[in-house]
């Protein structure tokens, strides 16, 4: 099989299986884990480079966003509440100077990675319902799962693709 469509198999195969996992497996419903931050977590993994690296990357960094992500949004409703309508638009200009000042570690030198786990937690408490601070686990847990998805499509990809 040819290594494009090897890919395409495994990644068609895997999506049904995570998305029943994340609408059906009533643990990961409960903990408010989301299909579409492991999804952004799964194509981060390959934006990352693939790999064990790609998925260390993706988790490091998208984990790092999300806690930025979660100070940004504590922040907007807290310390900086008093700018009124320019509170989140200051607490996330606060977190994308942050990403970008910790890239110079090399462990959080994927600035992408970190801006999806920005974006990704911020999804969950603007549009979930949750705080802030509720919402980080949930989204971590999610990354974590996605960037694993990540991994074994690739590994699952590459056997196919020696048949």
């Amino acid at each position: 099989m040819s290594s494009y469509l090897a890919l395409a198999v495994s990644v068609g195969v895997l999506a049904v299986v995570a998305t029943w996992l994340f609408f059906s497996v009533d643990p990961v419903v409960a903990a408010h884990m989301q299909v579409w931050q492991a999804f952004i977590a799964w194509g981060c993994h390959y934006h990352s480079g693939g790999k064990l690296s790609g998925t260390t990357k993706t988790v490091v960094c998208m984990s790092f966003g999300a806690v930025v992500g979660m100070t940004a949004g504590i922040l907007a409703t807290g310390a900086v509440a008093s700018l009124g309508e320019f509170a989140a638009p200051v607490a996330v200009g606060l977190g994308a100077t942050v990403i970008c000042l910790a890239s110079k570690v090399p462990m959080l030198g994927t600035i992408p990675a970190s801006v999806y786990g920005f974006a990704s937690i911020a999804g969950l408490f603007l549009l979930g319902g949750l705080s802030p601070a509720r919402a980080l686990l949930p989204t971590i847990l999610s990354i974590v799962v996605g960037a694993a998805f990540g991994y074994v499509s690739e590994a699952l990809a590459g056997r196919l693709a020696k048949r």
